[in-house]
């Protein structure tokens, strides 16, 4: 399919090498440089060539920007898709008006650079949705990357959004507290990763609940407060991080009543 990038960072970047070595072909690429690695690069304000999908991987707050201003130089796109997880496909209605089909395109993946992200979208869900063309079109190009599409209405997609943080973003904060203690206890922190990985299979195996182990589940308040202790002594903020997800970790354990023993 012919593809237009609007936006080629990590997400939108990440995409065009994936669709370009799936077969699809990249007719344009805007962006703020004179020059891109992805595609020809188009004027932001002359006439699109014909495509058949524009995605937009902008900037959840530009997409309104992006949309008014793409939306008189589109006459020759089938389908206009933003790849936001939070934003609603109805920011995208001017390009209805001009009839455009519109639809939305979550790669649900952790993209932390174009080429790494790229190789990460095979095996990745990817949350679609819209007009009934953009939807066919977007879950054939998903196919075509060997992605997992589903489907993702606008009126899930603030839940969705904050629990795809969550599952990605959290676990990384909580890895990098880890890594200060291990660090701060002369631990290379690689030891830890059949640990991390294990816990992860027991979550999706067994559900979060029953994944959790350790002394917050089993009530150990004495060692609870020794890792506080010792976290703090590595420094104030990690101190301030352990003390948060040990925080919500009692909660999510059901031993609210744990918590005043040790704030």
């Amino acid at each position: 399919m012919r593809l237009i990038i609007a936006g080629p960072g990590r997400a939108g970047g990440a995409l065009a090498l994936a669709a370009g070595r799936a077969g699809h072909d990249i007719v344009g690429v805007l962006a703020r440089t004179a020059e891109s690695q992805y595609g020809p690069v188009l004027d932001w304000r002359a006439d699109l060539p014909p495509a058949d999908v524009l995605f937009l991987a902008v900037r959840d707050d530009a997409i309104n920007e992006v949309v008014e201003s793409l939306v008189p130089i589109a006459g020759e796109v089938a389908v206009a898709a933003h790849l936001s997880g939070f934003v609603p496909i109805s920011s995208l209605h001017p390009f209805q008006e001009i009839g455009i089909a519109v639809g939305g395109f979550h790669p649900l993946q952790s993209i932390p650079d174009p080429e790494t992200g790229s190789r990460a979208l095979a095996g990745a869900y990817v949350g679609v949705g819209g007009d009934d063309l953009a939807t066919d079109t977007l879950i054939h190009i998903a196919e075509t990357l060997e992605m997992e599409p589903f489907s993702l209405e606008d009126d899930s997609r603030p839940a969705y959004h904050a629990a795809a943080a969550a599952a990605s973003n959290f676990v990384v904060t909580s890895l990098a507290v880890a890594a200060d203690l291990f660090d701060a206890a002369g631990v290379d922190p690689k030891v830890s990763r059949p640990l991390v990985e294990r816990a992860v299979r027991n979550v999706y195996e067994l559900g979060a609940d029953g994944a959790l182990t350790g002394p917050i589940a089993r009530g150990d308040t004495d060692t609870v407060i020794g890792h506080l202790t010792a976290a703090h002594d590595v420094s104030d903020a990690v101190g301030r991080q352990f003390k948060l997800m040990a925080e919500a970790t009692t909660l999510r354990a059901g031993r609210e009543e744990d918590l005043s023993s040790w704030r």
